[in-house]
């Protein structure tokens, strides 16, 4: 990695839940755990992805990194509609918006759900590391998150600094990933949002 940094993680635990949204947003942060000395278990919890394949496609990217590198990968339930009933009504909102906020509290409430029901004190998500998300809605997330489990800490760390952006570029192309071009959800695959890679 270009500048190295220590992380500072809450109660100086070595294992943490880490929610995944896809291998090339995560995999310079997994290196970067692993570094560490940190252990993430995978969890791939992502119901706003549409259709199934892309789905299915971003999951595999997943599970082929995690093996490479000896990794548990938990794979959440895929229930879409679900969360378009969650959804509902927020439709039309940019991203950045409501939409993405709610979406969010879903994903990382499963997390931490997750995190409570199996000894994970920490858990952590790599749509932190996105230019295309808000911090502060992560953030936000995260906390609401984890209020509903006193034995869970949100870890909100900004994955954007200490050249994980430049080696992610670089693992990327060392491991051939397929690299989206939309966050995931069927809204966010209007013409006037579909952009670079998230």
């Amino acid at each position: 990695m270009k500048k190295k940094f220590q992380l500072e993680v809450p109660h100086g635990v070595n294992k943490v839940l880490l929610h995944t949204c896809c291998a090339p947003c995560s995999s310079a942060i997994i290196e970067c755990l692993l570094l560490q000395g940190i252990t993430p278990v995978i969890y791939y919890c992502n119901p706003n992805i549409y259709p199934l394949e892309e789905y299915n496609i971003r999951k595999d990217e997943c599970t082929r990194y995690a093996r490479s590198l000896g990794l548990e990968i938990i794979d959440a339930d895929y229930n879409h509609e679900e969360w378009r009933c969650r959804m509902a009504g927020m439709e039309n909102e940019p991203e950045r918006g409501g939409r993405c906020l709610r979406c969010f509290k879903m994903r990382l409430s499963e997390t931490a759900h997750y995190a409570h029901e199996h000894g994970f004190s920490v858990i952590t998500t790599t749509l932190a590391s996105s230019r295309w998300k808000s911090l502060e809605q992560i953030e936000e997330a995260g906390r609401y998150a984890t209020s509903q489990y006193p034995d869970v800490t949100y870890w909100a760390q900004n994955w954007r600094k200490g050249g994980l952006s430049e080696r992610r570029i670089q693992i990327i192309k060392e491991y051939g990933f397929y690299n989206q071009r939309y966050c995931g959800c069927e809204f966010s695959m209007r013409k006037d949002e579909v952009g670079t890679s998230r």
